[in-house]
């Protein structure tokens, strides 16, 4: 079919460029006969195998002497495009000037006569025209009066009530609307064939009826969105000024391009002249970009203003501030596009208006697709993410793990959807051939290796998320076993060091799944940490030290210890250092490496030693027995008597001196339960003590006047 289309090219050049440029002209009865006799030649040599193959040879060579191969790869790069772009519109422009020219003259002689027109066939269509046009806008008039009431009521009913109500009327609205749009163009047809010779429709008329059918469709759309009358019905969030604003200037330049091209411009060729038909439709894309110009200026301001608002509500983002610039600035784009759109239509008026129609429709549906997700997701992230209360009762902190995590991940994918849009844009306009690139190898190597690597940072975030839950739920005393110190020291380890290995192993398998080399990461990453052996000795010692602690299981966290001179409660313990808060609460982060022993006060059980000084000439028994009374009042209040393990060990006189006598006691309790019941032991010996006469050998000082003024010490001390 390739070769008999190019045969058919250069054997019917007329035919060729007449099909090209879509205008039917009759041609000449010579050229008739000789492209007739030229088709019969061309029967005659494919029915014959021999002259068939001799000519298939024949358009093969010439084919391979142009030196491009069939099958040759298009160019995709942007580059070598806008240099396609470029140089066929210069070449389009240069002829499309001459062709202006061309076409003015053809009208001027078309209306003055030159060019043979069938003046009185143009005035009998006019008539025509005329009378359907009559019978058709007539009747579409006297309808929109009886569509305008019914759409009063409607909206007056719909007025506020919900959006589902609301929604339903709009759609009554409009059905009612394109009744009257489809009972017009019925009353059209009708006086259109009455008006008709012999009862038949003139083509004149059905372009205008077709014309009429096509161009008030879509402005009922228009009106079905805008609703400039009737706010109730109205399906944008807009006043009545700028809806009857929008609907007005829009519905003319849908009037002005529609009736030009489908109605006008075919009726003056087939009546007048091919020149006279493209010189009104340049008139008219010129009217109606002009027209657009002004629009845009008009509400240049207004449109700053609402993207000003919007940003600001956003907080000044990085997508509100895209929407200051974009305010300052779309006016300027808005009409380059449409000088683009006019100046593109004179180079390429065949197929440049509907590919920029069309690249436009399909990129401000990618535009309102990618808006509407990315909003959705703004709103399901604002919104938070909220778990079951049995949930939040087991996992207490999962809820605020999940909304750090989730917002990140919305950010990636609301970029993901803008890239999307970007290449649906590019795509529309011809820019880059996604499609085409996503399915060839290239392609699709790329974008699997995106994806996987995606992927695999996806079960990394996932497997943290599970770990730390898991290890959460572990350490959650309300809920099932109470954890022992022990393991939450090295639950909390496990978690630290399941992390930093994630981090390690998924970035790693990332990085291979995009086509890096990680052999060469691997290699540094194990020179690094032999430099940092050498140079950080101190940093080895801490985690060496830190290791064997943890194998010995001196100390876990909640454990009152003493370690580098510091004591005081572990607060967290890492491979490197321990973090102990002291009496003062005071924290001190420890290194392990500046350890040399640890002393543990809560390991397995506890003694409180209670030593007591009294005066040398106390009964010894009276204060054993005193002693043994404070235990039992200590063992007769519950909270105490828990944690206490055993009987009071009394282990009597330790130390005597010529002035007091010291004897000491012991209380074994639970691990770090030692001090309370410890204290009130010591306060109830203090307070028997008192109350029995038990003397301590506290210094006391009385003066005596005697000789010399000097001081005796008090009765029953010995001299100072």
């Amino acid at each position: 079919m390739r070769f008999l289309f190019l045969l058919l090219l250069l054997v019917f050049p007329n035919l060729a460029i007449a099909q090209a440029s879509g205008v039917a002209a009759e041609p000449a009865s010579a050229e008739s006969a000789s492209s007739e006799a030229s088709l019969d030649e061309l029967i005659r040599i494919i029915e014959n195998e021999q002259t068939r193959a001799a000519l298939i040879d024949r358009l093969k060579r010439a084919n391979q002497e142009t030196g491009v191969p069939a099958d040759a790869p298009p160019d995709l790069s942007i580059v070598r495009q806008l240099a396609e772009y470029t140089r066929a519109a210069a070449e389009g422009t240069s002829a499309t000037l001459k062709a202006l020219g061309q076409m003015f003259v053809d009208l001027q002689q078309g209306l003055s006569g030159t060019m043979d027109a069938d003046l009185d066939a143009l005035r009998d269509a006019a008539i025509g025209v005329v009378l359907t046009a009559a019978g058709l806008f007539g009747s579409f008039l006297a309808f929109r009066i009886i569509v305008l009431w019914a759409q009063g009521v409607i909206a007056r009913r719909a007025a506020g009530r919900g959006w589902i109500p609301r929604l339903l009327a709009a759609m009554a609205a409009a059905l009612v609307d394109l009744g009257s749009v489809l009972l017009a163009w019925a009353v059209g047809n009708v006086v259109a064939l009455l008006v008709g010779a012999t009862g038949r429709m003139g083509i004149n008329q059905s372009l205008l009826l077709n014309a009429f059918l096509l161009v008030e469709l879509s402005k009922l759309a228009m009106r079905s969105i805008l609703s400039p009358r009737f706010e109730a019905v109205r399906l944008v969030p807009v006043g009545d000024g700028n809806a009857a604003y929008w609907y007005f200037w829009l519905g003319r330049i849908i009037s002005l391009i529609g009736y030009t091209f489908l109605f006008v411009a075919p009726l003056l060729a087939a009546n007048l002249s091919v020149g006279a038909a493209s010189a009104a439709q340049v008139l008219v894309m010129a009217t109606a970009v002009t027209i657009g110009i002004v629009i845009v200026l008009q509400n240049k301001t207004d449109v700053r203003i609402w993207l000003s608002g919007i940003a600001e509500r956003r907080g000044h983002d990085g997508t509100g501030q895209l929407l200051v610039v974009l305010g300052q600035y779309w006016h300027v784009v808005a009409i380059v596009y449409l000088i683009t759109l006019l100046v593109v239509w004179f180079a390429n008026p065949e197929q440049a208006l509907p590919f920029m129609l069309g690249a436009t429709v399909q990129s401000v549906i990618a535009i309102l697709v990618g808006i509407v997700i990315v909003g959705f997701i703004s709103r399901f992230v604002s919104a938070g993410l909220r778990l079951p209360e049995d949930v939040k009762a087991r996992l207490p902190l999962l809820e605020a793990r999940l909304q750090a995590f989730v917002p990140t991940v919305m950010q990636v994918v609301r970029w993901v959807v803008i890239a999307g849009v970007l290449a649906a844009i590019a795509q529309a306009w011809a820019l880059f051939d996604f499609v085409g690139w996503i399915g060839s190898a290239r392609g699709q190597q790329v974008a699997g290796s995106v994806i996987s690597a995606a992927l695999i940072i996806m079960v990394c975030m996932v497997l943290h998320v599970v770990v730390a839950s898991w290890v959460e739920y572990r350490l959650n005393t309300s809920i099932g076993k109470t954890p022992t110190a022990r393991e939450k020291t090295l639950l909390n380890l496990f978690k630290n060091a399941f992390t930093i290995a994630l981090v390690v192993f998924g970035l790693m398998l990332a990085l291979a799944q995009i086509g890096v080399n990680i052999a060469p990461l691997l290699a540094g990453a194990g020179v690094i940490g032999l430099a940092i052996g050498f140079g950080a000795q101190k940093l080895v010692q801490d985690i060496i030290t830190g290791i064997f602690i943890q194998f010995e299981n001196i100390m876990n966290e909640g454990d009152v210890v003493e370690a580098a001179g510091r004591s005081g409660v572990v607060e967290k313990l890492t491979i490197r250092s321990v973090t102990i808060r002291d009496m003062s609460g005071t924290v001190h982060l420890i290194p392990f490496s500046s350890v040399d022993q640890v002393s543990n006060m809560v390991r397995g059980f506890s003694f409180y030693v209670a030593e007591f000084e009294v005066a040398r000439d106390s009964d010894i028994e009276t204060v054993k027995q005193t002693m043994r009374d404070a235990f039992a009042q200590v063992m007769a209040i519950s909270e105490h008597r828990d944690v206490i393990l055993d009987d009071l060990d009394l282990q009597g006189l330790i130390a005597i001196t010529p002035a007091s006598m010291s004897l000491r006691a012991r209380i074994k309790t639970l691990a770090g339960k030692q001090w309370g019941a410890g204290r009130l032991y010591s306060e109830l010996v203090m307070r028997l003590f008192d109350e029995r006469g038990i003397q301590t050998p506290t210094p006391r000082v009385s003066y005596v006047p005697g000789k010399g003024g000097n001081l005796l010490p008090a009765a029953g001390e010995e001299p100072a």
